[in-house]
């Protein structure tokens, strides 16, 4: 119990030091846009990293947690661009997400999280579970989109490519259809030699 409280603690500190400085933001929602996504990110990343790592240290039990603080934090992000910057106009939205490609990245990212936050239960994970390998689609576009977001990259957008490159890259060597895709490329390639 007390473990759960100190993890909460934890997760929701971004969401406090984004209060805290909110009342000194020029710009409170850009300010509310730039911590929203990046905290969804890391937290993604996270979440992700659990996987690779659990021969070093086993949290798996906490991916679940952390996949929701995930969700959580992308939903505020929506919840900015919705009711702030939209306030509440569907047509601003739709214009938004049609003009811009990094708006409607955002959105497909959105909608994955939501159906798996939505499917995260014991019941419907086991229904759903490989539809939650679209995780890592998500990273790829969440990249992007945060990338396409910025007009000059800095190191945190590197740091997000570079991890969505070593994650991805991960699971797509992990997975059999890749394994052996590249078996039967590598056994044509002695053949020929």
């Amino acid at each position: 119990m007390i473990k759960k409280i100190v993890l909460n603690l934890i997760f929701l500190s971004p969401l406090v030091y984004m209060l805290y400085g909110l009342q000194s933001a020029v710009d409170p929602i850009k300010y509310i846009y730039i911590h929203t996504g990046s905290t969804a990110i890391v937290m993604l990343i996270l979440t992700l990293c659990i996987t690779p790592l659990r021969k070093v240290k086993n949290l798996v039990k906490y991916r679940r947690f952390v996949g929701l603080y995930t969700f959580f934090y992308a939903f505020l992000h929506f919840i900015n661009f919705f009711v702030l910057d939209a306030e509440l106009s569907v047509a601003f939205v739709i214009k938004q997400t049609l003009d811009k490609p990094f708006v409607y990245l955002g959105m497909i990212s959105f909608v994955v999280l939501l159906f798996m936050s939505i499917t995260s239960t014991r019941k419907l994970f086991k229904k759903y579970r490989t539809w939650h390998n679209g995780v890592y689609l998500v990273l790829g576009i969440i990249t992007i989109h945060a990338s396409m977001a910025q007009k000059v990259l800095s190191a945190v957008e590197y740091f997000y490519i570079f991890m969505a490159v070593i994650l991805i890259g991960h699971r797509a060597f992990k997975s059999k259809w890749i394994s052996r895709f590249f078996a039967n490329f590598l056994q044509k390639r002695v053949k020929t030699a």
